[in-house]
């Protein structure tokens, strides 16, 4: 471990430590949240999953930041993507109960909001379904196009005003990657069950849960990112 890796973890702990042991801040957070959750999203993403990209780059080359990189276009990205998962969340979370309810289930949006049961357990699980196989893909292949734009641009904050080639960026993608990588590993062995457990949970600890996720999400594309690059 590098002495950059304990000022990182520190670090953490210090920016996260208050939410669980202050219930001003924890407050705060839930009730800000609760007014404006499209802000609270765009914040989350652009610190959360660009930390997790950069622990990404730190799994694959030994450092967490690198030139070319672009951290802060990176950050200003996820904000952006980070608002279309909000986004996702709300409709997927509302239409799917109905969805099943117009289906025959027509305890379904009763059983989510209630006790854990079986029927619960279903519903979330059929949100998560829903919604990973219908936005994920969309979602990370859309990353995946910025990715690529920001590295080709030098990671410059100027790359944001620059037109995005979709054509070109979409025929040089490494597909073998990002099929059986990020869509056929990462969405049924780890999204699925991951927001199955979120949509399962109170509505203030889905907006923690969905935050440590974040991470997680910015550290598989960043690692599918190299890989498809071969760095």
């Amino acid at each position: 471990m590098k002495r950059v890796d304990l000022y990182v973890m520190v670090g953490t702990i210090l920016f996260l430590l208050p939410f669980f042991i202050s219930e001003t801040v924890y407050n705060f957070y839930v009730d800000f949240n609760a007014s404006h959750g499209m802000v609270t999203s765009f914040i989350k993403f652009a610190l959360l999953a660009t930390f997790g990209e950069a622990i990404g780059l730190r799994i694959r080359t030994g450092n967490y930041n690198q030139p070319g990189f672009g951290l802060l276009p990176r950050a200003v990205v996820w904000g952006l993507l980070g608002l279309t998962i909000k986004l996702a969340f709300v409709l997927f979370a509302s239409g799917v109960p109905q969805f099943l309810a117009y289906m025959g289930m027509e305890n379904a949006p009763q059983a989510l909001k209630g006790e854990l049961t079986l029927a619960k357990i279903l519903v979330a699980f059929s949100i998560s379904l829903f919604m990973n196989i219908i936005y994920a893909p969309v979602m990370m292949t859309l990353h995946k196009i910025t990715d690529t734009h920001i590295v080709n641009n030098g990671g410059t904050l100027s790359c944001l005003l620059k037109p995005i080639h979709f054509g070109n960026i979409l025929a040089s993608i490494n597909w073998e990657v990002q099929w059986s990588f990020v869509f056929a590993k990462t969405i049924p062995y780890f999204w699925i069950p991951a927001h199955t457990i979120t949509f399962l949970l109170p509505a203030d600890f889905q907006v923690l849960f969905a935050a440590v996720l974040s991470v997680a999400l910015g550290i598989f594309l960043a690692v599918a990112s190299l890989k498809g690059s071969g760095k």
